[in-house]
């Protein structure tokens, strides 16, 4: 057989493709199966790094400056890494090569001035002049300007209430905590009592930013704004000025009650040297609340929270940066199905000690927040972090519990039944699967002014949806089955009109018409039925000249829906497996796939790839998975020499 070439068709249509020379793929997919087990920790997990844009080491130099507890050796190592990701446009993007950003840009400018940088350098004098061309500070997000007040930089009238009295509320009441997704519940009850006490940061340096703002800070009116612009939205902006001028009237002691709830739920849910919610922002908040409330330094909760945010760091010479979070749970499930695909078995060392790890992850004890929708349901899922108890993941459930299955079904038959038996029960009513929690889809949240970012709740989404689906068709769920029904039903009402579907925790078109095409398939759809050949045809029109796929973060700006500035190997594998799922593995457009895969610039077992990957909130927070453009390159390489050798064109498994 030949090696694939590409050749020019006499009518100018796509190129043709010739067949591939199977042994040299083979010697690639051994290659980086090597590396990626040579990258397995001795415990059996895999944890690549995970980066977000200059938010969070802006953040951790902030926090430091808050704190009083600077540290120059690793700030200036993050400052450097600020200074290298700005953006051709004087600030900084929310993804690598993305636009200007106003209030990522005001504090990564602030983290290097609190840092030590010289206002008057090139870099700063550059960023200045973008943030004022684009409204000066004053009109960063609500985040943004929360920082901003405690720093002292804006007046705290900034920021909308938050009122911390609002947790001793009764979940019939139209806002209660449970009602919001669990990152924003985690971030906001330590911010609530920020808000109620106002500190001051310690600012050793006396850093300010008053040459970021258009006008001085304290003359400027109208800091709020209608995050929606809709009629709610007016209304809720109504309630916030109107709670404003009754705060003074509020009794102190809720105040405490308030307050004494909030750390409750903080202490509660600390999570060791995991942090609390395993996210940066929730961590940061809970540390500032501890030392608003003059916890000494060498208090057990302060000293633990404190050593959560530093293993978010990663460190080089003369760089770094700061992780959002941990992803050991998520990166050794993928891996594993990608080692699996590749042809280990089950008592590979390899594997064994993966599956080992992972089995010891399950969280089978402790019923977390989920249980406000679905106290009913045993815990029985799987987290994203290393530990993470109260906040098990339905996605890292679904994909953990579909690769002990494919491992070995018998031998891990018990914990792949409480998994199964968690997801299941964590249906939302429409048929979707959210997340983190079930039902979490009170939309009218959306228009308090604190919800600028749009990212307050965790609603079902296609994607995760999808994996569900899959998990349990490969653990014998036919269509007939209830849950497989309502979920398959809702997959098809989601799905757009050209045929694509959304993806909510991956860049994004490509990532949820993967996710929906591995689902249906799995689940015994027709994949020749008229859904499953719009989105077929949909991927084949997306293929890019050079055989890849991408798709830019900005695509989740409905305007700017069909963005693509390269073909990335991670979108590229989504994409072929999405297709060799609707039977198209001998189909030209898979084949000049392959071909970018085998092509692709490497660096022994990981791809190269800058582009960001993946979707904390959209139009708000991106992140790129060190790990993916590993895994699944060797996953898709790995199928499509499985599905040219077998019998049939449709592979069997769920994802």
């Amino acid at each position: 057989m030949v090696k694939l070439e590409l050749i020019n068709s006499p009518s100018g249509e796509a190129p043709l493709a010739k067949e591939h020379d199977l042994d040299r793929m083979g010697a690639v997919i051994d290659e980086v199966r090597d590396w990626l087990a040579a990258r397995q920790a001795d415990d059996g997990h895999w944890a690549f790094e995970l980066e977000a844009d200059a938010t969070i080491p802006a953040e951790y130099i902030m926090l430091n400056h808050y704190l009083g507890e600077i540290d120059e050796d690793v700030e200036g190592k993050l400052a450097n890494y600020l200074k290298e990701t700005q953006g051709k446009h004087g600030g900084w993007p929310l993804y690598h090569d993305g636009d200007f950003n106003l209030s990522v840009s005001v504090k990564a400018y602030l983290a290097l001035k609190l840092a030590g940088e010289d206002i008057d350098a090139p870099y700063m004098r550059w960023a200045r002049k973008a943030i004022l061309e684009n409204g000066g500070a004053a009109r960063a997000n609500v985040f943004t300007r929360f920082a901003l007040a405690l720093f002292g930089q804006v007046p705290w009238r900034a920021v909308p209430v938050i009122r911390v009295e609002a947790l001793l509320l009764p979940k019939w009441a139209p806002f209660h905590i449970d009602k919001v997704s669990y990152w924003s519940r985690t971030v906001m009850v330590p911010l609530k009592v920020l808000a109620a006490l106002k500190p001051r940061a310690r600012n050793p340096r006396g850093v300010n930013i008053a040459e970021l703002f258009v006008k001085p800070a304290s003359k400027h009116l109208f800091y709020l704004n209608n995050p929606t612009g809709k009629f709610w939205g007016w209304v809720m902006l109504g309630v916030d000025y109107l709670a404003r001028a009754l705060e003074p009237l509020m009794p102190k002691s809720l105040e405490k009650k308030g307050i004494e709830k909030a750390m409750e739920f903080v202490t509660e849910r600390l999570n060791g040297e995991d942090g609390l919610g395993g996210i940066f922002p929730a961590m940061a908040n809970a540390l500032m609340a501890f030392d608003a409330l003059e916890y000494p330094q060498d208090h057990p909760d302060y000293v633990i929270c404190r050593k959560a945010i530093d293993k978010l760091l990663v460190l080089h010479d003369d760089w770094g940066y700061c992780q959002p979070c941990l992803s050991p749970v998520w990166d050794t499930g993928l891996a594993a199905h990608a080692m699996l695909e590749s042809g280990l078995t089950d008592d590979h060392p390899v594997m064994a000690a993966a599956n080992e790890w992972l089995l010891g992850r399950q969280i089978l004890d402790v019923e977390g927040d989920w249980k406000a929708n679905r106290g009913y349901v045993r815990p029985g899922g799987w987290a994203f972090q290393y530990w993470n108890d109260y906040y098990p993941d339905v996605d890292d459930t679904a994909a953990v519990v579909m690769a002990l299955h494919r491992a070995n079904p018998e031998k891990y038959a018990e914990a792949i039944a409480r998994g199964a038996e968690w997801v299941i029960g964590m249906q939302s009513q429409n048929g979707g699967w959210g997340a983190f929690d079930a039902d979490n889809d009170h939309l009218f949240l959306q228009n308090i002014p604190f919800a600028d970012h749009g990212a307050l709740l965790d609603p079902p989404t296609v994607d995760v949806s999808a994996r569900c689906i899959g998990m349990l068709a490969q653990l014998g769920h036919d269509k007939s089955d209830p849950v497989v029904a309502r979920g398959l039903a809702y997959m098809r009402r989601e799905q757009e009109d050209e045929g694509s579907w959304f993806g909510r925790w991956g860049n994004n078109y490509v990532y949820g018409t993967w996710s929906a095409l591995c689902a249906f398939n799995a689940a015994d759809e027709d994949m020749h039925a008229r859904h499953i050949r719009q989105a077929v045809e949909w991927l084949k029109y997306a293929q890019r000249p050079d055989g890849g796929w991408g798709e830019d973060c900005s695509t989740y700006w409905q305007h700017r829906r069909d963005e693509v500035k390269t073909s990335t190997p991670s979108q590229t594998s989504w994409a072929l497996l999405g297709l060799m799922a609707a039977g198209e593995v001998d189909s030209d457009t898979v084949s000049r796939g392959i071909d970018y895969l085998l092509t692709a610039e490497r660096n022994g077992g990981k791809w190269h790839e800058e582009y960001f990957n993946a979707v904390g909130f959209p139009r708000v927070f991106y992140l790129r998975y060190h790990g993916y453009s590993a895994y699944f390159p060797l996953w898709t390489l790995s199928r499509y020499r499985a599905l040219k050798g077998a019998d049939t064109k449709f592979p069997k498994y769920g994802i």
